[in-house]
C-alpha cells in the first residue's frame, strides 16, 4: 500500500520557527505572504467587504498572525544573518563624525528589536516604536499617528515603508519623517532592492526625484546589482516642493513586463 500523505500544517504562532536558524527563504516566504494579504486588507477595508475582510483575517490567522511577520523578520537581523541595517546607519554616522558630536536623537520607527543601539547609547538616545510592539521598551504606537511637533536628529525607516500597504501612506510617511526631523536631521532608509529595480511604478531614478521634492538630500546610497536590501542615508535639507510632488498624486507605468506593484504616492 503506498504510504499516507503527511497532513501540511499551517504556520502558527505556536510552530513557527523562533530561533535565528530558520533559513532565510522560509522567512522570506512568510513575509511575501503577509505583504500581499495586508495590502488585500487594505483595499477590502476601504470597499466596505465585509465578507471578504473575514475571510482575508482568516488567512492572516492560519499564518501566525503579525506575531510571527515579526519574529520572522527578528530573525532576518539575527547576528548569523549578518546583523539589522543600523551597522549601516551607524557606519554612516560615524563617517560623517556625528559620534563625536552632541547627543543626538533618534526615531526608530518598526523596531523589532529593543537594543539595536544599545552599543552606541553614549551618543544616541533611541526611542524605539512598532505598530505591534513585541518587548515593553518598545513603544506600540502608528507612526501615521505621531505629533509632528515632536522634533528628532535621526529617524530610521528600515524595512518599514514597503510593509505599508496603501502607496499614499507610504508617501505620508516620508513626508511626516521630514517634517519631524530638525533642520539638517538625517533620515536612514532602507528598501528591498525589488522594490527599485522590478516594480513598474517605482524605479532609482523616480526615487530620487520623489525625495528631492520632499526636501532631502542623498548623503550616501548602499546596494549591489545581485543583493536582497538598498540603503540610503538622507539629510533634511529645504522645505517641500509642492509643485514637484504633483508628480506623484498618482501612479505612472516606468517599466512594463512581468513586474512587482510597489509605488510610492505623495
Amino acid at each position: 500500500m503506498p504510504k499516507a500523505r503527511k497532513r501540511k500544517v499551517p504556520i502558527t504562532a505556536d510552530n513557527a520557527p523562533q530561533t535565528s536558524s530558520s533559513k532565510p527563504q522560509s522567512s522570506r516566504t512568510v513575509i511575501r505572504q503577509f505583504h500581499v494579504l495586508l495590502k488585500e486588507q487594505a483595499k477590502l477595508q476601504a470597499a466596505g467587504d465585509l465578507k471578504a475582510l473575514v475571510a482575508n483575517q482568516d488567512q492572516i490567522d492560519e499564518l501566525g498572525g503579525l506575531e510571527v511577520y515579526q519574529s520572522m523578520s527578528a530573525i532576518g537581523q539575527g547576528k548569523d544573518r549578518g546583523g539589522g541595517s543600523e551597522k549601516v546607519f551607524i557606519t554612516w554616522l560615524k563617517e560623517l563624525g556625528a559620534h563625536k558630536g552632541p547627543k543626538l536623537n533618534l526615531l526608530e520607527v518598526g523596531a523589532l528589536l529593543p537594543d539595536n543601539y544599545a552599543p552606541h547609547s553614549s551618543w544616541i538616545s533611541n526611542t524605539p516604536i512598532d505598530l505591534h510592539s513585541r518587548h515593553p521598551a518598545i513603544t506600540e504606537q502608528d507612526f501615521l499617528q505621531l505629533d509632528a511637533a515632536q522634533k528628532y536628529d535621526l529617524i530610521s525607516l528600515s524595512l518599514v515603508v514597503n510593509f505599508v500597504p496603501i502607496a499614499e501612506d507610504r508617501g505620508r510617511m516620508l513626508r511626516l519623517a521630514h517634517e519631524m526631523l530638525k533642520p539638517e536631521g538625517k533620515l536612514f532608509f532602507a528598501l528591498p532592492l525589488p522594490c527599485l529595480t522590478n516594480s513598474r511604478y517605482t524605479t532609482f531614478e523616480s526615487l530620487d526625484t520623489l525625495m528631492r521634492a520632499i526636501g532631502f538630500d542623498e548623503l550616501r546610497r548602499r546596494w549591489k546589482p545581485n543583493g536582497k536590501m538598498a540603503y540610503w542615508l538622507y539629510t533634511k535639507s529645504r522645505d517641500t516642493d509642492v509643485q514637484t510632488l504633483e508628480q506623484f498624486r498618482k501612479k505612472v507605468v516606468l517599466r512594463t513586463g512581468n513586474r512587482n506593484n510597489f509605488c510610492i504616492l505623495a
